[in-house]
């Protein structure tokens, strides 16, 4: 603004002098040109103080907005569901719609992005909530720890219930998701509610159902599976009977080198889809180019944890030494990104494939294992120097057939 200011007044002083030359008196038309110079570069130096000052009016605007949608967003990203969650959920997509794009990239909180609302992860509409009344006496309640990204819900999820719905149509299936935190984000950007844990019973309850079998879509017993187990132990007396269905790999065993039947059907069926889409018409085909495939668990610090290790050996028994399994957790240690890295490297591989060893191919798939970001795991793997390509697939456990099949005779099991 200062610059501004002195080349005004350099502009006056220099046609002051032009016209009245070395030592002569100023003439009235001098001084009223004089004036006009003046005037001219006062208004001209105000207009643009008065645009600069509307500009950064604007912006501080944008970001008040902007930062008020945060705080919403922020709010609904907790795991404890109120008595508030549905109006916090509604006033944080009305108060996103009411932003401009521009007001829209400025969005940033403690856990708040433009990708909670802005980010295209699918039709929502194919998706079926399956909460609805008139369950009957007969129920399967299916429980996920769910995800945010429709695709995946509906391929994934929902071609689990669809499989068991299939396979049992004397039977009411229905959903609750464990993640209060993905619930709330669906039901804030699709306006679509899903049951929580509490809700699923309280509602299966309401309807009079007399049996109950739970079956979770969660990998193993960890975490997530006792809290599930625990919450369903609650409401042991509000049923005829009712009982819980094994997770996706079985029994945990009790060393690294215990394998079993689930985990058998867990590494075939991955495998042979990963190198189906990579088009390789075998996994020796694949080793042959120099392909290494790598599926991407969570990882947790539950000592379910040998099941990953679990999984390296079933690999290893079934003779497919190009597979490794990793987790984003790095727990255990040997399936952090670094030491699979070295791993792979180690064995020649110099082509990698990456899949995620997860029911759902939601965050994790499409962030940490697929993102640009430095710290994915695809980024990791190409800045490691090591390998010549480096491949993503984004698919989850729950659309492959004979993982839904086996889902189904978990649930035979119990039923019988």
């Amino acid at each position: 603004m200062k610059k501004r200011l002195c080349a005004a007044a350099l502009g006056v002083t220099l046609v002051v002098a032009s016209m009245t030359g070395c030592g002569e008196t100023k003439t009235a038309e001098v001084a009223t040109a004089e004036e006009n110079v003046v005037e001219e570069a006062t208004q001209e130096t105000t207009e643009e103080a008065v645009e600069v000052t509307e500009e950064v009016d604007q912006a501080a605007l944008d970001q008040e907005a902007a930062d008020k949608v945060a705080a919403l967003i922020d709010a609904i990203y907790v795991q404890e569901r109120t008595d508030e969650t549905d109006a916090q959920c509604k006033a944080a997509k009305e108060a996103w719609d009411a932003l401009t794009d521009a007001q829209k990239e400025l969005v940033e909180g403690e856990e708040a992005d433009p990708d909670y609302f802005g980010r295209d992860t699918g039709d929502a509409s194919l998706d079926d909530t399956l909460n609805q009344d008139g369950i009957g006496e007969n129920e399967i309640l299916v429980v996920s720890f769910g995800t945010s990204f429709n695709e995946s819900r509906v391929q994934d999820i929902g071609g689990i219930e669809k499989a068991i719905a299939a396979a049992y149509p004397d039977w009411s299936v229905r959903r609750a998701f464990t993640a209060q935190i993905i619930i709330n984000h669906i039901q804030a950007r699709e306006n679509a509610p899903i049951d929580n844990m509490q809700q699923a019973l309280d509602r299966a309850v309401a309807n009079g159902v007399k049996n109950l079998v739970i079956q979770p879509t969660h990998l193993m017993h960890g975490a997530e599976y006792d809290e599930m187990k625990e919450a369903v132990d609650a409401y042991a007396d509000k049923f005829e009977s009712i009982a819980i269905s094994e997770p996706l790999l079985g029994n945990v065993g009790a060393t690294g080198d215990d394998v079993n039947a689930d985990k058998k059907v867990v590494a075939e069926s991955v495998t042979a889809e990963a190198v189906k889409d990579a088009g390789f018409d075998s996994l020796d085909a694949a080793k042959e180019a120099g392909v290494a495939f790598v599926f991407m668990g969570h990882g947790t610090s539950h000592t379910a944890k040998v099941s990953y290790t679990q999984m390296q050996s079933q690999m290893a028994a079934l003779g497919y030494d190009n597979v490794w399994i990793g987790t984003v957790e790095g727990e255990p240690e040997e399936t952090a990104c670094e030491n699979v890295i070295d791993a792979v490297a180690e064995a020649g591989y110099t082509k990698v494939i990456l899949r995620p060893l997860m029911v759902v191919a939601g965050d994790h798939a499409n962030n940490d294992m697929a993102g640009d970001e430095d710290d994915s795991w695809k980024s990791m793997f190409k800045a490691s120097g090591n390998f010549e390509t480096v491949d993503t697939q984004i698919s989850g456990l729950g659309r492959i057939d004979a993982l839904q099949e086996l889902y189904v005779s978990h649930l035979n099991e119990v039923i019988k």
